[in-house]
């Protein structure tokens, strides 16, 4: 079973930056798309942005331009670098394959507000 591990989250005031990883088993990076997701309180996980193995990214409308995803498929790790952090970032953020098929980690919070 895959498993994912997400680190890098914390408090931030807005405007600030914060730069996630989630690393995972060595099978999986370097054929499938990775995705960031986030889940707000009382809300449904979203996809923040994926990335091709190729290092093609997509972002979802509310965070392009200020997040940028990348990849290093040597270390089995994709990272979120988040730029201009706003307080509806705040989130639970989550990586898995795109589309998701693999057990989701326990995510790493991100908390924006002054």
């Amino acid at each position: 079973q895959v498993r994912f591990v997400e680190s890098g989250g914390g408090w931030v005031q807005p405007g600030g930056s914060l730069r996630l990883s989630c690393a995972g088993s060595a099978s999986i990076f370097s054929i499938y798309d990775m995705g960031w997701y986030r889940q707000a309180p009382e809300k449904q996980r979203d996809l923040v942005a994926f990335i091709s193995p190729g290092g093609n990214p997509y972002y979802a409308d509310s965070v392009k331009g200020r997040f940028t995803i990348s990849r290093d498929n040597t270390k089995n790790t994709v990272y979120l670098q988040m730029n201009s952090l706003k307080p509806e970032d705040t989130a639970v953020y989550y990586c898995n394959q795109y589309p998701s098929r693999s057990v989701w980690g326990q995510g790493t919070q991100v908390t924006v507000s002054s």
